[in-house]
């Protein structure tokens, strides 16, 4: 086994990263027809597990799916951050979770499930330390479309990733790090692999979810704990001025936990005072123990 993934299925069997695992007219490789969760592995640890589980519930419900049997998807988590830790000691790693509806030629087989772990991407660490360039991109909806379009979709972490990933080809294309997503009506959105947090002296804003967003784990579990240490946290609308005029933005997530944008559409922002600070907020919401 190498040091690229580790691999274990819903019932705890590890596999051989290097083995054919999925059938060829399994859902998730024919349509993206699935849901998936991604969790940093720290110090041996995968972090807000209890987060991810229950927002895997709220999914699998959105695509008519099974519900997730949550024990043994704990116990598959167990074992691959045990053989993560066995194979590269306490180095920071992805986790997926995995829940695609299953084979095509045979549905009542059910859904198939598995878990992976792999070495967190060098620009992880660089995002962290240096921050990012991004650009504003239309998504292509309305913020109404989420209340009366629920074939849609939006809300729900599906394995559907095409859109988001050409959205990254093209900001890398055009020399940019990440993507900010805004609705038709300009409001500000999330990126295509985080949620977008403004910091402005002690408040934090993000968008609602009612807009169409992904409920975010790393942003519920930063604002559990700025409420507890003094901060201000809403959840409001937010436009491309908003952005400009705030001291601070940030895209968080997961695993890349807190990124500070240092420039959108090639527009400087400047450093803050609260940077360090709201940094450390961060790394202490999700990896706390």
């Amino acid at each position: 086994m190498h040091m690229a993934t580790i691999l274990v299925s819903l019932d705890g069997t590890v596999h051989d990263p290097d083995q054919p695992f999925l059938y060829a007219d399994d859902l998730a490789a024919l349509r993206g027809d699935g849901i998936f969760e991604t969790l940093l592995v720290r110090s041996g640890q995968a972090r807000r597990v209890d987060a991810h589980l229950d927002r895997m519930d709220r999914s699998a419900a959105m695509m008519d799916l099974p519900r997730p049997d949550r024990d043994a998807w704990q116990e598959a988590i167990a074992i691959a951050q045990r053989q993560w830790s066995e194979l590269a000691g306490e180095a920071e790693a992805w986790m997926r979770l995995i829940l695609s509806r299953g084979r095509e030629s045979d549905l009542d087989a059910g859904p198939t499930g598995y878990v992976m772990v792999g070495a967190v991407a060098d620009r992880v660490a660089k995002a962290r330390a240096e921050g990012i360039s991004v650009v504003t991109l239309d998504r292509g909806y309305s913020t109404e479309l989420a209340g009366h379009a629920p074939w849609q979709l939006l809300g729900a972490k599906t394995l559907s990733y095409a859109t988001n990933m050409a959205a990254l080809r093209y900001a890398a294309d055009q020399g940019y790090d990440d993507v900010i997503y805004l609705s038709a009506e300009g409001a500000v959105l999330e990126g295509p692999r985080s949620t977008v947090i403004t910091v402005t002296g002690t408040t934090m804003v993000t968008p609602p979810a009612e807009i169409g967003i992904l409920p975010g784990t790393t942003h519920g579990a930063i604002y559990e704990l700025a409420v507890k240490e003094g901060w201000t946290t809403r959840a409001q609308a937010l436009t491309r001025a908003d952005l400009i005029a705030a001291d601070s933005v940030w895209l968080v997530s997961s695993v890349a936990l807190a990124a500070r944008v240092r420039s959108i559409n090639g527009f400087a922002l400047p450093p803050s005072p609260n940077d360090t600070e709201f940094a450390d907020l961060v790394d202490r919401a999700i990896c706390g123990d």
